[in-house]
């Protein structure tokens, strides 16, 4: 019985750092980019895009499908980023515990 009190605790001990490390997430900003830098997207750690900066040279009205596929682009690499930013931030939090292969945690 005492294993069993000892694993709660565990798991309320892991839900509270959990819950710290998704308000933090809001705070991290990460930007991707594409075009050699002429087209950045920053997003925060959740993955909300928080700005998009353009050079003036990809915008062409006459081709905005370019501009479009660029922007789709940097938003991709800057959530890739995010991606590995919270695995390392979730194996720093779990202490090198590993998860089965396809399991993740909710975010």
């Amino acid at each position: 019985m005492k294993n069993i009190g000892n694993m709660m605790k565990q798991a309320q001990q892991m839900q509270a750092k959990m819950q710290e490390m998704q308000a933090s997430l809001e705070q991290v900003e990460v930007t991707g980019q594409s075009a050699a830098g002429m087209v950045v997207v920053t997003v925060n750690g959740k993955s909300e895009m928080k700005k998009v900066k353009l050079d003036k040279s990809v915008v062409d009205p006459e081709d905005v499908e370019v501009l479009e596929d660029l922007i789709v682009a940097a938003f991709n690499d800057a959530k890739k980023k995010v991606e590995h930013h919270v695995a390392e931030e979730t194996s720093k939090m779990m202490g090198g515990l590993k998860l089965p292969p396809g399991m993740k945690l909710p975010f």
